[in-house]
């Protein structure tokens, strides 16, 4: 690549696809760069494809604000695009001592958060809406939702390359300079590629690509940690007709039980502390699924349980901590023009990813 791009965005997950769609659609001649031979390898399609209503995250956070917004557009652009999705709506439930406290206080931040459409139920109401589910108490969210993130990322990619765009595969970056007001991208063979205006999204290996951008203060580079989830399949038909989560707990959602598009169920994840990203799936969670999710689910038979996948996420704090959020990192923070890091876009980024693309949008014109 010899000419100077307007924007190179690095990695090809649905919030790297989402923002080099919105840059296109504003008129910018956009490439995606991926290390991988095919888009959304990592965390954008090893989740639950939950689209989350925003009901947990602190007020005026990145994470609340752009899951709220995101979550109407995402809806938007499933219908407007054909995206297989779903609004299946979801329980909350409260299965032990102190869980209905929990509630409440999911109620109370759900609405300083702009969501209002949440209902109280009890006992009575869950076993109406879900016999299959023992809960004292459950609140019921009825705008969540699921989708198929790998049509959505198909979607995208095609909205790019309408605008002009493109993705190039099995493309690494090795290493970042700033030169003649451009940046200068190492791909590797001794080629490079130079862009105006550079996105780092590369997800649970934004900060190693950010320690190779050579002008960039490591100061503004952030400790990533990672955390494997396992998932579960449940053969047959769901035994559910909405997600099911337990309340929150020690940062985490919780093992849940959601739905797929074709109406089976899986459940997870859990969380296991990672000190790199590792695929692998450890068979001796077992118990503690089977454990978990008979508090809301005493009929679970656990033979049925059959190993699916995992999933890592890129984490922000270390175990124990209260969750970060979302950094959106513009020149306002690190003092280079036309760079955007995204550091720690974990869960809500899939629900997101539209209103991130609008956030960078936003960062990268008012530092043009």
């Amino acid at each position: 690549m010899t000419d100077t791009l307007d924007c190179i965005v690095i990695g090809a997950g649905v919030v790297g696809l989402a923002v080099a769609r919105q840059l296109a659609l504003s008129g910018r001649e956009v490439v995606v760069l991926e290390a991988e031979d095919r888009i959304g390898c990592h965390t954008s399609s090893r989740n639950s494809e939950v689209i989350h209503a925003g009901l947990y995250y602190p007020q005026d956070s990145l994470k609340a604000r752009l899951c709220v917004a995101g979550k109407q557009m995402l809806y938007d652009y499933c219908r407007d695009h054909q995206v297989p999705h779903a609004r299946l709506g979801k329980l909350i439930v409260a299965t032990a001592v102190g869980d209905e406290a929990t509630l409440d206080d999911i109620a109370r931040q759900a609405t300083l958060n702009g969501v209002g459409d949440l209902e109280r139920l009890d006992r009575a109401a869950i076993s109406a809406l879900e016999p299959a589910v023992t809960a004292s108490a459950a609140l019921l969210s009825p705008s969540t939702g699921i989708v198929d993130s790998h049509a959505l990322m198909l979607s995208l990619q095609g909205d790019l390359e309408a605008g002009g765009g493109s993705v190039v595969l099995r493309t690494d970056v090795s290493g970042v300079a700033a030169e003649d007001n451009a940046f200068v991208v190492d791909i590797g063979g001794g080629e490079t590629a130079r862009c105006r205006q550079l996105v780092n999204s590369a997800g649970l290996r934004a900060t190693r690509l950010a320690a190779r951008i050579a002008e960039l203060d490591t100061v503004f580079v952030p400790t990533l940690r990672f955390a494997r989830g396992h998932y579960y399949n449940y053969p047959g038909r769901s035994p559910f007709s909405h997600l099911v989560y337990p309340v929150p707990f020690d940062g985490g959602l919780g093992i849940h039980a959601t739905n797929d598009l074709s109406g089976a169920v899986r459940f997870g994840p859990d969380a296991v502390w990672l000190d790199d990203v590792d695929y692998t799936f450890d068979e001796s969670r077992r118990a503690g699924f089977v454990d978990s999710i008979r508090r809301f689910f005493p009929s679970l038979d656990a033979d049925k349980l059959q190993p699916s996948y995992t999933g890592v996420r890129p984490i922000l704090y270390a175990s124990g901590e209260s969750p970060a959020d979302f950094r959106i990192d513009g020149p306002d923070v690190h003092g280079m023009p036309g760079l955007v890091n995204l550091f720690g876009i974990e869960s809500p980024g899939l629900t997101a990813c539209l209103a991130i693309a609008d956030r960078v949008h936003d960062v990268l014109v008012a530092s043009a």
